[in-house]
């Protein structure tokens, strides 16, 4: 069949906006958006563990994301840690999009002494398998690690990171393919007077290309950049900075009694959160200069 006239196109052909069609992050882009993630994860962190530790927030910092292959990280594992570990399979959302969380078997031994009420050793001699108290210490730093990346990451529930399986040997968990290049996490968790540990994670690319598709890549060129606190007209505007150097709770009953010369016994945290708008922007520890009380910066977020 032959028309009787040619089609013309009765409009002009879409030119697509070059952003539009710009490919995903790069992995670069992909380490930069979890290096800024692992920050907030780092803070989310260090008040969780208070709960588990005995009230007072432990100092959490967070390495430089190092990138490697599976194989790799998972032969230095065994190295380090005599493959005796709680592993866990963590999924993100609803496709399960894999991340690989660890603690040595060592660090969970000494958790659960000191909830036991013991000074937090683990014996000379580390067993086969971690047995059933470490299971449920290592159920506890599971929901505690997905609790703190879900909020970390902006999730809109707290079931957006869920543990899905747990091994005490890396192999037999085998997360991921033995090629596959994943970004690895190191946070070392430090306490005064006791030796630190770590709490370890692993991303694959696809994760974190699904973690972080939206909202987090560098602005574009022609984009205004943020506004530098130390210019005009912000570099003046005073702000007042406050350090909680004690921080009570007490029954209405018991301050419905105050009387004056009353002496109230008030615990001094070693890491004292400093303060702006009611938003904590750093931690420091208290001590005195030319007998002046001060306060020395150990942490800035």
């Amino acid at each position: 069949m032959k028309p009787e006239r040619e089609f013309v196109a009765e409009r002009v052909v879409a030119n697509h906006c070059a952003q539009l069609l710009r490919p995903g992050p790069s992995q670069g882009e992909l380490v930069t958006a979890l290096t800024r993630a692992a920050e907030r994860l780092a803070r989310e962190m260090a008040g969780a563990l208070a709960g588990l530790l005995g009230g007072e927030e432990p100092l959490v910092e967070c390495s430089r994301p190092e990138r490697t292959v599976y194989s790799d990280y998972a032969t230095m594992q065994v190295m380090g840690h005599r493959n005796l570990g709680a592993y866990t399979l963590f999924g993100a959302g609803q496709a399960n999009d894999r991340i690989l969380g660890m603690v040595a078997g060592e660090v969970v031994l000494r958790l659960v002494d000191r909830a036991f009420g013991g000074a937090g050793v683990a014996p000379q001699q580390l067993p086969r398998e971690l047995p059933l108290s470490a299971q449920l210490m290592v159920q506890r730093l599971e929901g505690l690690i997905a609790g703190c990346l879900a909020a970390a990451l902006g999730a809109e529930t707290t079931d957006a990171i869920r543990p899905l399986r747990r091994e005490g040997n890396i192999d037999h968990l085998a997360p991921f393919g033995n090629d596959e290049p994943i970004v690895a996490l190191v946070f070392s968790v430090t306490e005064p007077g006791r030796p630190a540990w770590a709490i370890e994670m692993a991303f694959p690319y696809d994760t974190l290309a699904t973690l972080f598709a939206n909202g987090q890549r560098p602005p574009a060129s022609g984009d205004h950049a943020p506004a530098d606190p130390r210019e005009a007209p912000f570099a003046d505007v005073p702000l007042p900075l406050s350090a909680v150097l004690v921080d009570i709770r007490l029954p209405l009953a018991a301050i419905s009694a105050l009387e004056v010369g009353q002496i109230l016994p008030v615990p001094v945290a070693r890491a004292v959160p400093l303060c702006v708008g009611g938003q904590a922007i750093g931690r420091g520890t208290v001590g005195t200069v030319d007998d002046r009380l001060a306060v020395q910066l150990s942490q800035v977020f």
